[in-house]
């Protein structure tokens, strides 16, 4: 379906990848992973035609119909929800435009009506029919209600014009669909009904994912982007990443092998070679020394950074007490008497489709806001530390250095000490000296995660706190969390962080909640059965 020969792209003298030769086929997921920065929606633009490649070609069977997840949320702004996601095949919608034009003339001619009926053919044979049916179902799977089909772009929140652009791409079946993070802001839900679409689809995806999970479940094959190339694993994300281990561990065996024979082969000559009676045997072994080969070990775009909290002070039996909690947003009651305790051993994951209820929930909790009604009470010996999802006030604007943006957040106040911390999050020389204002999103939340460090905090709150990290910072926030001895009481889009870390599970839904002491996993399982019944 899509052939790749001889692929490399270069960006002022800088090499992202080179002699890629890949096919992919019918039937097949493939997931496209790497480090921020290896290239991995260039690589997608460049199979969609977006862009062009510095050498080498991509073939495409002009015969197949693409579709691509696009990333402008305003695109669309003009149009209806409905016509947004026909548009996924923009020769269906052309057709019926122009066929709905020539009906509406007041002069409808002879040859007006010849080429009505020549669209009316065409419109038929390409679903066209069918078409809004098929868009209403991907919308309601996607979990965009009936009620705002008729709606226009412009007028849905930016969650859900995330997902009318997923079920544009979605639409239609095409042969190829080119899908780049699509589960960023989505429900656990819509990434449910996602995840069973994509296994059931006929055709060619290739998928740019951060969600461990998702590349599990979905993906046939992954495709690596590393060491400047591109190589492709058959199997889901687990048997790439153990497979890539492994190879990395055999070959740093080997060369350790290699190294210690070198040496002592070289001793040997250096020992030996002025000797008549060993010259022989120091000449032989020259020959040898020559034979032996170490494996080339480039050095991996993938840096892993480290995350680790720890308590300052313990806490005493009372954690938290939520009481009756209301709250009104935008003339909206988002929380209506919300209640719970939390118990000494509790990591708390917020779920739901309602994110303004859940984000307003970590306002009450951080004090940032105050509850129309209620009482929220922290036990007088914890300490708390809150990542909010909207964290771009603490960068924009600010002039202070990196460096001295961290040290208003610690008692250490020596550039030593700094350094060391801020290399352990992936900032090293000059980057130290970067104005915070400048940060990349990665580079924010990685601050982010470095401030509640220094906190000591015996509480951690953290909304969506995996937006625009990539996979390898996922995994430290995972151990992190995972590891922290205190209470944590977050929300994510990230299924197995939700699975690893969580002990209860609080969903929000139309301004109450349902709280359950279970696992991630043995919750979803309760609401299968539940639904089932």
């Amino acid at each position: 379906m899509i052939t790749v020969s001889n692929l490399s792209v270069q960006y002022g003298g800088s090499v992202l990848f080179s002699r890629v030769d890949l096919q992919f086929t019918a039937g097949n997921c493939y997931g496209v992973i790497g480090a921020n920065g290896a290239g991995k929606s260039t690589f997608l633009k460049i199979l969609s035609g977006e862009i062009e490649p510095s050498g080498g070609s991509v073939s495409i069977d002009p015969k197949v119909r693409m579709s691509v997840l696009r990333q402008d949320q305003t695109m669309y702004d003009g149009f209806t929800v409905t016509d947004t996601v026909i548009m996924g095949n923009r020769r269906l919608y052309e057709c019926g435009t122009e066929k709905d034009a020539l009906y509406a003339k007041e002069d409808f001619s002879d040859s007006d009506g010849i080429r009505a009926a020549e669209l009316e053919d065409e419109y038929a044979q390409l679903g066209g029919w069918e078409a809004e049916s098929n868009a209403s179902q991907i919308l309601q799977g996607l979990g965009i209600p009936v009620s705002a089909h008729g709606l226009t772009v412009s007028e849905l929140e930016p969650s859900q014009k995330v997902k009318v652009l997923l079920a544009q791409a979605l639409f239609g079946a095409p042969d190829i669909i080119l899908l780049d993070e699509p589960t960023n802001n989505l429900d656990v839900g819509s990434v449910v009904w996602l995840e069973d679409y994509l296994a059931d689809y006929a055709g060619t995806v290739i998928v740019v994912s951060h969600d461990r999970y998702f590349l599990n479940t979905v993906c046939t094959h992954i495709v690596d982007i590393d060491f400047g190339k591109i190589k492709m694993y058959v199997g889901n994300y687990d048997l790439w990443y153990d497979a890539s281990q492994l190879m990395q561990r055999l070959t740093r065996e080997h060369n350790k092998k290699s190294e210690d024979k070198i040496r002592e082969l070289e001793e040997f000559i250096r020992r030996f070679s002025a000797n008549k009676s060993k010259s022989r045997q120091a000449t032989s072994r020259r020959k040898l020394l020559d034979k032996i080969t170490i494996d080339d070990m480039p050095a991996s775009s993938r840096k892993y950074p480290w995350v680790g909290f720890k308590i300052e002070r313990e806490p005493g039996k009372d954690r938290l007490l939520v009481s009756d909690v209301s709250k009104t947003v935008d003339g909206a009651k988002v929380l209506d008497k919300i209640s719970f305790i939390m118990g000494r051993n509790d990591k708390i994951a917020l779920i739901g489709t309602d994110e303004i209820a859940i984000t307003t929930m970590f306002k009450l909790l951080s004090g940032e806001l105050e509850p129309d009604g209620g009482e929220i009470k922290w036990g007088v010996s914890t300490t708390q530390a809150y990542f909010p999802k909207d964290h771009g006030a603490f960068f924009e604007g600010c002039d202070l250095t990196l460096m001295d943006w961290m040290r208003e957040f610690s008692a250490d106040k020596r550039e030593s000490y700094l350094r060391t911390f801020l290399g352990r999050m992936l900032f090293s020389g000059d980057d130290v000296y970067k104005p915070a204002k400048v940060l990349s999103g990665g580079e924010r939340v990685r601050c982010m995660l470095s401030k509640m460090m220094l906190s000591g905090a015996s509480v951690l709150m953290f909304d969506q706190p995996t937006n625009h990290l990539d996979l390898e910072s996922i995994a430290a926030l995972n151990n992190g969390m995972s590891d922290f001895t205190g209470n944590i009481i977050f929300s994510t889009h990230d299924h197995q962080l939700i699975s690893t870390v969580a002990n209860r599970i609080i969903e929000f839904s139309n301004g109450a909640i349902t709280d359950r002491a279970v696992t991630y996993d043995e919750y979803v399982a309760e609401a299968a059965r539940h639904s089932a019944g």
